[in-house]
């Protein structure tokens, strides 16, 4: 019998991010040849987990997917492309009896803003919060990660993850399976300069970032010289933007975002969507003075650094088809309760 002294709900919530340099560099096989470089921040965009004990059945709940799954035990969770993220956890973290375990996350799946990476981070707390665990936030980064890459066998690198644990402004460098983490202090009028004049438009369409991922990394593997230079022009950008993001040089900032996008769009063809390149242009004639895509790209979001009165840019970004999300740094990364 269950004491009743003991809670029956558990929440948690992760931070998303913005990867201002170096995305993809994080991803195996390249991690692990020849290290990796990030550059990323959290921002005020997160997944929730809810866990509810009780009921009669095993049921997982995607609110804003409109998913419902329900079975009469652990044994139900199949990963069949249904929920799968969910699953993966419970098979990591299995809690007894019946529950109700309820997602959801503020931006659009596919946003590249690293929604599944943060949902990942927040599954793990809450339910290592049930069952009576404590783990810190490196160990939490970790073993989300491994909910996403080997449980679910989503490929995938780790900045997602690291972001939405800590939270706050990081560079990350990676020699698997070894992650480096340096917190970078930017001037609090900078930083909410870089706030003011960002604008995080999702293109409406989602991407299937792993589909992606695979076909990369297959070229690199092979020795792709276009592929292989990309990346690691990626890595070295990466680095330039850490010096540019102390230095407190927005038109730096801005040039690199651009170079960074240039080198993502030579690892695949399908990297730069219609969509994409109609936003580029309406937002380059609205005072862009630099931007990428966010994530794998191939779709999701785009961000831009506006040089002038965002107020434009938002409006040409919406006329071009867009959604316009906000944002604010988070300084607090994972969080249960």
């Amino acid at each position: 019998m269950r004491r009743t002294d003991l809670p029956t709900e558990f929440h948690a919530a992760a931070p998303m991010r913005l990867d201002f340099a170096g995305g993809w560099t994080d991803v195996p096989p390249f991690s692990a040849r020849e290290g990796g470089v990030v550059v990323n921040a959290a921002i005020g965009l997160h997944s929730h987990v809810a866990l509810t004990l009780g009921g009669k059945l095993l049921r997982l709940v995607a609110e804003d997917l409109g998913e419902t799954l329900e079975c009469a035990n652990s044994g139900g969770l199949i990963l069949d492309g249904k929920l799968d993220l969910p699953k993966a956890a419970l098979r990591m973290f299995p809690v007894l009896g019946a529950f109700t375990l309820s997602t959801r996350c503020d931006a659009p799946l596919g946003s590249g803003l690293g929604s599944s990476g943060a949902l990942d981070v927040a599954l793990v707390a809450a339910l290592t919060r049930a069952r009576l665990e404590r783990m810190g936030e490196r160990d939490l980064a970790e073993q989300a990660w491994q909910v996403e890459a080997v449980e679910a066998k989503i490929p995938g690198g780790k900045q997602d993850q690291y972001a939405a644990a800590l939270g706050g402004w990081h560079r990350l460098s990676f020699r698997d399976p070894d992650v480096g983490v340096e917190p970078l202090t930017l001037d609090p009028s900078f930083a909410a300069a870089l706030e003011r004049h960002i604008v995080v438009c999702y293109t409406n369409r989602s991407r299937v970032s792993g589909d992606t991922i695979a076909r990369v990394m297959s070229a690199y593997e092979r020795g792709d010289r276009k592929v292989t230079g990309a990346l690691r022009g990626l890595k070295d950008a990466a680095e330039a933007m850490v010096l540019a993001l102390r230095g407190a040089d927005l038109t730096r900032v801005g040039t690199l975002l651009t170079e960074n996008w240039t080198h993502q769009q030579a690892l695949d063809p399908g990297m730069r969507t219609p969509e994409m390149a109609r936003l580029e242009e309406a937002m380059r004639e609205a005072g862009a003075i630099g931007g990428k895509a966010a994530g794998a790209g191939a779709g999701g979001s785009m961000f831009f650094l506006i040089g002038k009165d965002p107020r434009a840019a938002v409006e040409a970004a919406t006329s071009a088809g867009a959604t316009v999300l906000p944002v604010t740094w988070a300084a607090e990364g994972a969080r249960a309760w």
